[in-house]
């Protein structure tokens, strides 16, 4: 195949991937509210992995294919993409908008302790097994924080208020077939992102923390924006915190219990400063729990100068 064709092949992966795990999330809701399932499965287990399935899947299988280098690549990726990308434009969208839910409590603080984490774990371009399983220790217990701190009971009362509808035949043909089309998207993103790197001579880190990164966010776009829109920033900001928390712990966790992880010589001078730069950018942004358009901008073209150092323009 050519260029042109694995290029093709790569953004239908991606498409696959972002609409599948949409159409999970939503046939997954539906199902969850009619059995009356508890607002901790149906808020965060349901929704909050539901928008970083396209970053857990792909991992795995690349993992499985032996490209381990775009599971880090993807993961960290994503996180600056949501940062700089997915706020950026939400506050664009908006003009402004103001955060109610406290997330001083818990979100802000793991968040940042997440990008502290996993930064001192990968800085010597090895991720170890115990280093795993001691991320996925972490959302467990940011998850059992978010309990505590009353955030599912939030979404219970939501839920409850929502008139509860048999889900339809179509509605559980969905929830049966959209974990396959997940899998296919992954299976076809990893391998269009192996071949399209080889044919350009462009690392696969580089596509994987860029174009995949990109792909893999696109249902924190869409949710974003329009909550943006809404007035609704808690769920614009929340989607960015709660998805890089996910990334960092579910992702990496996952994809190195499947098999052992290859981080690329660049990673540690080029991709984690930007990292951790973009993360310290959102807690200072969010302090006043207000998101003004000129910080979106400003995003927006820190997330250009991401781009442009990672294909080596500047």
């Amino acid at each position: 195949m050519t260029l042109l064709l694995w290029l093709l092949a790569l953004a239908g992966g991606l498409v696959i991937l972002s609409l599948s795990s949409d159409w999970f999330v939503e046939a997954a809701e539906k199902v969850g509210l009619f059995f009356k399932l508890p607002g901790f499965i149906i808020g965060v287990v349901i929704i909050g992995f539901g928008t970083s399935l396209p970053e857990l899947a792909s991992s795995v299988v690349s993992v499985i294919h032996g490209n381990s280098e775009i599971v880090i690549s993807n993961a960290i990726g994503s996180n600056i993409t949501n940062i700089f990308l997915v706020l950026g434009v939400s506050a664009l969208f908006a003009g402004s908008y103001t955060i109610k839910h406290d997330i001083f409590q818990a979100d802000l603080p793991f968040l940042m302790g997440s990008a502290i984490l996993i930064s001192l774990m990968t800085y010597n371009r090895n991720f170890t097994i115990f280093e795993a399983l001691i991320c996925l220790a972490a959302l467990g217990l940011y998850l059992h924080r978010s309990i505590k701190n009353g955030q599912i009971g939030e979404q219970i009362k939501e839920d409850e208020a929502e008139e509860v509808v048999k889900p339809a035949l179509m509605t559980w043909l969905i929830l049966i077939i959209s974990p396959l089309l997940i899998s296919l998207g992954a299976d076809l993103t990893v391998k269009a992102v192996v071949a399209v790197s080889e044919l350009a001579g462009i690392g696969t880190e580089i596509i994987a923390v860029t174009v995949v990164a990109l792909g893999t966010s696109l249902p924190e776009v869409m949710v974003s924006i329009q909550a943006s829109r809404k007035g609704k920033g808690d769920i614009a900001v929340g989607n960015v915190i709660g998805s890089n928390i996910f990334n960092t712990f579910a992702v990496m966790g996952v994809g190195a219990l499947v098999g052992p992880l290859t981080i690329s010589s660049s990673y540690p001078v080029k991709t984690l400063p930007i990292f951790l730069g973009a993360t310290a950018m959102l807690y200072f942004i969010v302090q006043d729990k207000k998101v003004h358009r000129f910080e979106g901008i400003l995003l927006l073209l820190f997330y250009l100068f991401f781009l442009a150092s990672s294909y080596g323009v500047i």
